[in-house]
């Protein structure tokens, strides 16, 4: 039998031990499992209290089951949900009885909504905001990724490539009566004013949310400086717990520590770098490697001084903002700056809710509007590129032939298919379902 005819199972809720476990069977064999295990099949969509047995009518837990038949289901096809007691031992029996079965197995990572793709149940960019969904940090990435699980993009797309169909259908027809004198005239005018209005609304998506695809990975903010300025006193302050080593002896940070925080909503990684600074220790060597490393990669770097040290800031593309460190041992405040963006003393916390304040306003001038973007992959911006592309030279090349502008329309409908995964994704399927987490 072919896996994705197989019945499969997997726990989908949290980590044990818990008050309450679900698992979910979904497949041609869960009617059989639930009858099985349960003794009898329920209602459907009727929670029901049963004791649960194995094969040898040992009983396995006094459980609630839940029984969904296909295709009105999460993945489309016949589903049965055991809510049990969260215990390892309980689940070990369920999982236990589950494989007893002929034809029923455990699930891979993603296998579940990998089945509700296939069903029809979702698209591939709704499956992707699940994804999203699942993983988001803060408050904003969730309501980012619900908002596509909705549809936002999928509608958006269906209805950009039946117009493009439209469109190319006008073209088509003007080849197939080009004989007929002004015919494809009259039929290629009404199709490039569709192709025109629709590459202006596919253009401002892609120029209004050049970003907004960030919001899932967040913004990267790294510590850099000098040895001994109070870099790791710093991101301590700002995770508000010790998760770097501090001491007065220089050098003692050697690797790239990472701090991921929720600033009003916007993820924020937060890197604390070795010092930078010429030295013979191989192994600090290595440090001040990754330091310059990362913060070239960064968003936004803060460089930190202090009285002894006043090294010239990082360059690179990143923006950079000087942060004077250990004013309480010296001015105040409200001072003169003298030259630095920040004025902190990271032991005492003074400046510290200020430059917190600044890294948010710095947040959401990067995201910009991307929380209601409609791009929330690389992939799809990728695809949505490629279709106005197309567009763009459908326009250009029909007055060589309508030919060449009919099979450019094609070539931006299958991008369009493409993004919402009916067609020719099987090259990209396992890559991105391999990233759920085992119970989706």
């Amino acid at each position: 039998m072919h896996p994705r005819e197989q019945t499969i199972f997997a726990l989908s809720s949290g980590r044990l031990p818990s008050a309450i476990a679900v698992v979910r069977v979904s497949g041609p064999q869960a009617g059989t499992a639930l009858t099985l295990l349960a003794g009898k099949t329920p209602a459907p969509r009727i929670a029901t209290r049963v004791l649960l047995r194995d094969a040898n009518r040992q009983p396995i837990d006094d459980a609630v089951v839940l029984w969904f038949p296909g295709p009105a289901s999460a993945t489309g096809e016949d589903v049965a949900e055991f809510h049990v007691h969260g215990g390892r031992a309980v689940l070990a029996a369920l999982f236990a009885a589950l494989s007893a079965l002929k034809d029923v197995r455990a699930a891979e990572p993603g296998e579940f909504t990998r089945r509700a793709f296939e069903n029809g149940k979702l698209d591939l960019t709704e499956a992707e905001a699940l994804d999203d969904l699942i993983h988001a940090d803060t408050d904003r990435q969730r309501r980012q990724a619900l908002r596509q699980l909705k549809g936002l993009l999928s509608d958006k797309a269906r209805d950009w490539r039946a117009r493009i169909i439209e469109a190319s259908a006008l073209i088509e027809a003007g080849i197939d009566f080009s004989d007929e004198g002004d015919v494809p005239a009259e039929l290629i005018a009404p199709a490039m004013e569709k192709i025109m209005a629709l590459l202006g609304e596919i253009e401002e998506v892609l120029a209004a949310h050049g970003k907004s695809e960030r919001l899932r990975d967040g913004l990267v903010v790294a510590i850099a400086g000098p040895p001994n300025v109070g870099k790791s006193t710093l991101i301590n302050q700002l995770a508000r717990r010790e998760v770097a080593i501090v001491s007065p002896y220089a050098g003692t940070t050697r690797d790239v520590i990472e701090v991921h925080l929720d600033l009003d909503g916007y993820p924020v990684t937060v890197i604390d770098t070795a010092g930078v600074r010429e030295t013979d220790d191989p192994v600090e060597q290595e440090g001040v490697r990754r330091a310059r490393a990362r913060a070239a990669e960064a968003d936004l770097v803060l460089w930190m001084i202090d009285a002894e040290h006043q090294t010239i800031p990082h360059e690179g593309a990143a923006p950079v903002r000087t942060v004077r460190n250990k004013i309480d041992l010296g001015g105040a405040i409200g001072g003169e700056r003298r030259g630095a963006d920040f004025e902190i003393s990271a032991s005492r916390g003074d400046g510290i809710p200020e430059l917190i304040t600044a890294l948010v306003g710095f947040a959401q001038d990067y995201f910009g509007s991307g929380e209601a973007g409609l791009i929330g992959r690389e992939r799809q911006r990728g695809l949505l590129q490629d279709a106005a592309v197309m567009l763009r030279r459908s326009m250009d090349v029909v007055g060589r032939g309508e030919e060449f502008a009919a099979e450019e329309l094609r070539a931006a409908a299958l991008s369009l298919g493409r993004l919402l995964g009916r067609v020719d994704v099987e090259d990209i399927l396992d890559s991105i379902f391999k990233d759920f987490c085992i119970g989706k």
